[in-house]
């Protein structure tokens, strides 16, 4: 059985993510095995709030170079989580 932090991995602090957040949308970087309705349950576990819509993009890693050398950064999963009007906002966002 998955917990919500094995799902949720961290957040996402970008300048695009604080003005959604002004808006109750939330993003955080999820496990790439999650899908949706665990995206949901584990966000409404953890910190309490109720989910109304749950955006998912899955990022692929980009192409770098060292030398001749080529590599590739990590792909992962990202989740655009978005609170209902009632719901409380997520603390963790706010002091940023």
């Amino acid at each position: 059985m998955k917990t919500p932090y094995d799902i949720l991995l961290k957040p996402v602090i970008s300048e695009r993510s604080m003005d959604d957040a002004v808006d109750k949308k939330y993003t955080f970087k999820v496990a790439t095995t999650a899908n949706k309705t665990e995206i949901k349950a584990a966000v409404e576990e953890a910190f309490g709030v109720e989910v109304v819509k749950v955006n998912v993009m899955n990022n692929e890693g980009k192409l770098k170079r060292q030398g001749r050398y080529v590599g590739r950064t990590p792909s992962y999963k990202k989740a655009i989580v978005t609170l209902s009007e009632k719901s409380k906002a997520i603390e963790f966002f706010e002091g940023l």
